[in-house]
């Protein structure tokens, strides 16, 4: 097996919280700073900016998870990836249905604008990305894993917008290929709070939005290569994949 360093949860300029520094190129040459080998784009609720992220990446070495950061109507936020553009595009639909018309403010919540390879502004989403869809925390991961993505609760210990701020509890039966925390707990200190859990895989990233928080938290696969495959095993604790901790 090899060992792969991996921040999953980074934001774009199209989040209208991300830095308007965060374009691909900046993310990608930070990346390869950073000695991180696999990459996951993350924007709240599109997918639309990671696909030239990941083209990017191939050239530089670095593997790309597409996805985005849900909010579910319950205001938890989700981490799905999916393993190829034709499910990417589903993901985006799915996302373009339930996301309410309410329009962006620029001056209150920031710009949302996706840019091409030559960094110019080629689309600029006018409904407001961190508004929650009409879908449930449950219903996110059903329609996830329905297209055989990775689905991820996002930064469980924080106080704000996760599963146990926004519900007080993880659900026991909700079907997660891992737990994300953020870089205030460490696994340890967040299962003996969470002691009901039943040893979940624990991951850890940087929910970065400006350029040098890239890398700044991660975590560590052990796997055969780099694959959308290999990491759902490692995820899964499966066929000697792990995430080590």
């Amino acid at each position: 097996m090899n060992t792969y360093k991996a921040d999953f949860h980074i934001h774009t300029i199209l989040s209208p919280c991300g830095d308007l520094f965060m374009s691909p190129a900046n993310i990608i040459a930070k990346a390869c700073e950073k000695g991180l080998d696999i990459i996951g784009i993350t924007d709240h609720n599109t997918t639309r900016q990671s696909r030239l992220v990941k083209q990017l990446g191939k050239k530089e070495g670095v593997y790309v998870l597409c996805g985005a950061e849900i909010t579910s109507k319950e205001e938890a936020h989700c981490l799905a990836y999916m393993p190829d553009i034709e499910t990417l595009n589903k993901l985006q639909e799915y996302l373009d249905s339930h996301l309410p018309n309410i329009p962006n403010n620029v001056e209150q919540f920031g710009y949302q604008v996706q840019v091409d390879e030559n960094e110019d502004i080629c689309y600029e989403e006018p409904k407001l990305l961190t508004s929650a869809i009409d879908q449930s925390v449950e219903q996110i991961e059903q329609f996830v894993h329905s297209l055989n993505g990775i689905f991820i609760p996002a930064h469980v210990n924080k106080s704000r917008f996760s599963l146990t701020s926004q519900l007080g509890f993880i659900p026991p039966d909700l079907k997660y290929d891992a737990l994300e925390l953020s870089k205030h707990i460490t696994h340890e200190e967040f299962l003996l709070q969470n002691s009901y859990l039943n040893n979940p895989t624990i991951i850890k990233s940087s929910d970065a939005h400006f350029v040098d928080d890239i890398g700044s938290v991660f975590s560590k696969f052990s796997m055969k290569h780099r694959s959308f495959e290999e990491i759902k095993m490692a995820l899964n604790n499966e066929n000697g994949r792990e995430v080590i901790r």
